[in-house]
């Protein structure tokens, strides 16, 4: 049985590639730049994007797209940004794959947006398998879930582009070593760009946010974007 189930991964993975491709191709002819958010649960990766969605607006045009297994719940609280919010109820499945992505556009224009985010079931294993059409994988980590998160699982920091290091409010009160974390990340994915935040704060979020407008910025200048 191993080779076939083997082999119904690789088909799978195929079509959502082929998916993928297609919104990709679709995302840059429209000129929107998407972002996809993964972590583990609990990292704060909704009121990270409610704060991001809030402070990019009115400047920017922004809208989100939510993953979860079960309830609409991260939607709600998304929807306080007054950004447009669509949630995916994945059910079984402990991840987005392209064809949801797809799904849940219809009726929207990409046209009409700077920012789509794309926010991953709280997971950090299966999302590493899957590409979105995303621009850029995020992936956070809070300081409460402790320094040895990219040595468990390695494949999510190497598919992903920045790390997000969370709720540094909290740092202090949980101990938390930055240079530990800092050299665990490094030595899994050398030279990955790390940034601190805090949502509830607001600490390190115009460096973020300046850094992302930046990227979208270079990235409109680049020849078929």
């Amino acid at each position: 049985m191993t080779p076939r189930l083997v082999e119904v991964r690789q088909n799978v993975l195929k079509h959502n590639d082929e998916v993928a491709r297609a919104l990709r191709e679709r995302f840059h002819a429209s000129g929107v730049f998407v972002i996809s958010l993964v972590s583990s649960p609990g990292s704060g990766k909704t009121t990270f994007l409610e704060r991001t969605l809030t402070l990019l607006q009115p400047a920017y045009r922004v809208a989100a797209l939510v993953g979860d297994l079960a309830t609409e719940n991260d939607a709600r609280r998304l929807a306080r940004s007054r950004a447009p919010v669509r949630q995916i109820v994945t059910g079984t499945l402990c991840h987005l794959e392209a064809a949801m992505v797809e799904n849940a556009l219809e009726g929207w224009s990409p046209g009409e947006l700077d920012f789509l985010f794309i926010e991953n079931v709280g997971n950090l294993v299966c999302p590493s398998s899957y590409d979105l059409g995303e621009d850029l994988r995020l992936i956070l980590v809070s300081v409460t879930e402790g320094e040895d998160k990219p040595l468990k699982y390695p494949t999510i920091f190497n598919t992903s582009d920045v790390t997000i290091v969370s709720k540094m409010d909290l740092a202090e009160a949980a101990e938390f070593d930055w240079q530990a974390l800092e050299s665990n990340i490094q030595a899994v994915r050398p030279g990955m760009r790390v940034l601190r935040v805090s949502a509830k704060t607001g600490q390190g979020m115009d460096e973020w946010l300046e850094w992302l407008t930046a990227l979208r910025s270079s990235a409109a200048r680049l020849p078929g974007q």
